[in-house]
């Protein structure tokens, strides 16, 4: 991602922080290339095991053109969906953790390399997100592919696990 459309997620990303121009220039000269920013407020972050989360990507990426942001991280041992606000209160799910109000999260600057977090799916600006209903139900068939033993998925970028 570069230029505008880089220029567009990292203001739509700073929005959220209680001084955007302030977080937006310091993350732009921070050598880690992370930010900390408030969930809750543009959006909230399911945060899936990686064993699962690959594979619900997999699946949600055949039901809509384009999730929106997901994040993987700590050598790819989670991932984070970014979801509407609010999704975090109503959530039941097992193994599943959340960053709803309340919460910070660590989000890398679209675009650059970053020490132990990277973007999939990056934001595009305009605000898209993963609808938590059909995120639910990637999660149903990806967890059952799994328990099936059917080997899709589950394993990075290129499947390897």
């Amino acid at each position: 991602m570069t230029g505008s459309g880089a220029n567009n997620a990292v203001w739509w990303l700073t929005s959220v922080a209680p001084d955007p121009e302030a977080c937006r220039w310091e993350w732009e000269r921070n050598p880690l290339g992370v930010a900390l920013l408030p969930a809750g407020r543009r959006w909230d972050v399911l945060i899936l095991p990686g064993e699962l989360g690959y594979p619900t990507l997999d699946v949600l990426t055949r039901l809509v053109d384009r999730p929106g942001p997901v994040l993987a991280g700590f050598g790819d041992s989670r991932m984070g969906f970014f979801v509407p606000p609010g999704t975090v209160a109503r959530w039941l799910g097992t193994g599943v953790r959340g960053a709803g109000s309340g919460t910070w999260i660590v989000v890398p600057y679209p675009g650059r390399a970053s020490g132990g977090m990277r973007w999939l799916i990056p934001p595009d600006g305009s605000g898209t997100l993963t609808d938590a209903s059909l995120l639910e139900l990637a999660m149903h068939e990806a967890a059952a592919n799994l328990a099936a033993g059917d080997g899709s998925g589950g394993g990075g970028e290129d499947g390897a696990g």
